[in-house]
């Protein structure tokens, strides 16, 4: 089972709210998965269809709780290999069931009833159950192992627009985006996805990602320490065959009686420590000279051996 799924069954589990938050909740349920049924005689009724059982008996419970309106339930079963069924509610259709629509915000009957929609997201507890129902019906999340990546999908641009209002509503950064013939409300951010998974009630989802997710940034904090200090180690390693090599040259022409007596010292001591950090040269070294002192030693020994190097090419 996904996290998705996993997110969706938890929330499709939650109760006890005030009226106004199922109304909010269904509403937008019904304008991610819902058809209109259209019949003759102003009968009108509805199909919500979900691929998640406990989704479509959460659009069930709603509608019969809410508008005791007459219903059916249709299971179709997937005839391809990995293929889930899905689930339809069905509406069976009426002259009552425009009432219940139009006071969901699905119908408009007359110019007033605009402002269903409206007074429908004017608490903020009904806004949270409008984002709920929002995702039930059409939104997915990564598992929290992967990319950050939330989406609400809608093929309505308003609905899906008024998503994005009512997100940035509560601060959260949400984009929109158009995908084929779809419209995407997304998040990318990780915080953002908590709140989000905070503000719609999905309480156990948001520990397993936030638990998921403090180990995945603490790996990566992990990595980066070793990627920098294997990155500080090389250049270490290959500053030493460098001054390895530069002072070799120096022996071989010159010689390494030639060079001030300091740096006569500091070429001794690198030769017989190789691979030795600039820390430990100055603790072989017995702690007489500073770690910066013994590095500049150690460029002027290079830069000795660069001059004998022009004067051959010459």
């Amino acid at each position: 089972m996904s996290f998705s799924a996993d997110v969706k069954n938890e929330l499709a589990r939650v109760t006890g709210e005030q009226g106004c938050c199922h109304t909010a909740e269904l509403a937008s349920l019904l304008r991610m998965g819902g058809t209109l049924i259209i019949r003759g005689n102003h009968n009108v009724g509805i199909n919500f269809t979900s691929e998640n059982a406990a989704v479509a008996r959460k659009v069930l419970t709603l509608l019969k709780n809410g508008f005791q309106l007459k219903t059916e339930v249709v299971v179709k079963r997937a005839r391809r290999l990995k293929k889930n069924n899905s689930y339809q509610v069905i509406v069976v259709p009426s002259a009552q069931v425009a009432g219940p629509l139009t006071q969901l915000g699905l119908m408009q009957t007359n110019k007033d009833d605009d402002n269903s929609s409206k007074l429908i997201l004017r608490k903020n507890c009904c806004r949270r159950a409008y984002l709920r129902g929002a995702f039930l019906g059409g939104g997915s999340v990564n598992k929290p192992a992967g990319d950050y990546h939330l989406e609400l999908v809608s093929s309505n641009y308003a609905f899906a627009a008024s998503l994005l209002k009512v997100m940035k509503a509560f601060a959260l950064p949400a984009k929109l985006t158009e995908r084929k013939k779809d419209f995407v409300v997304y998040l990318k951010d990780g915080d953002a996805i908590t709140s989000f998974l905070r503000i719609i009630g999905a309480h156990n989802a948001l520990l397993l990602f936030e638990n998921v997710r403090v180990v995945k940034e603490m790996r990566n904090q992990v990595n980066r320490i070793v990627n920098c200090e294997t990155a500080n180690l090389q250049k270490t390693v290959n500053a030493a065959v460098r001054q390895v090599e530069a002072i070799r040259l120096i022996e071989r022409t010159e010689g390494i009686a030639s060079l001030p007596l300091v740096l006569q010292e500091t070429a001794e001591l690198r030769l017989l420590y190789p691979q030795a950090t600039l820390q430990e040269l100055v603790d072989h070294d017995g702690g007489k000279i500073s770690k910066s002192g013994i590095n500049h030693r150690l460029r002027k020994l290079v830069e000795i051996a660069e001059s004998i190097e022009d004067q051959g090419e010459k």
